[in-house]
């Protein structure tokens, strides 16, 4: 991207590459100093830093896609709504195997929670914000209840 890109450009180019799960390509729309914070309000802080974290990540969260539905751009800044999705690609958490370590009925079947779906797949409405500074991705925030991905991973808080 060139540093003359729109915001709005720039952040759907971003989502893109987030889609397409290629790490070194999406830390090239990033800036050095890039600022990261997730859905729990931790922040992480660096390209680098990022690179290991999205690495990390999509291992654990297989076809992890950002589907964006709306856009509200002021300046640099980008408000995108939509949804977030995944399949959790880790160990399945104790609770939803079966007495003979066989997985179990899903939770979603269950009527636990609606944004469970087979094979560890969840969906949840999503929110992110992105501040572009020279066509560069300077600061990504992400706006989201991962509790259907807590629960796969084993976390019992409601």
């Amino acid at each position: 991207m060139n540093g003359n890109a729109q915001p709005l450009e720039v952040a759907m180019d971003f989502i893109k590459r987030i889609n397409a799960g290629d790490i070194n390509s999406l830390c090239e729309l990033m800036t050095e100093n890039h600022i990261f914070q997730d859905a729990l309000g931790k922040r992480f802080m660096g390209r680098e830093t990022m690179r290991q974290g999205w690495t990390q990540y999509l291992k654990m969260v297989a076809d992890y896609q950002v589907h964006a539905d709306e856009f509200f751009v002021t300046d640099e800044r980008v408000a995108i709504f939509g949804t977030a999705s995944g399949r959790y690609a880790g160990p399945i958490a104790s609770s939803t195997k079966a007495g003979n370590g066989a997985p179990a009925q899903h939770v979603a079947s269950q009527g636990v929670d609606s944004a469970l779906g087979p094979n560890g797949f969840w969906e949840v409405p999503a929110a992110w914000r992105a501040v572009v500074q020279s066509g560069k991705i300077a600061e990504w925030r992400v706006y989201a209840d991962n509790q259907p991905l807590r629960k796969l991973m084993g976390d019992a808080t409601p």
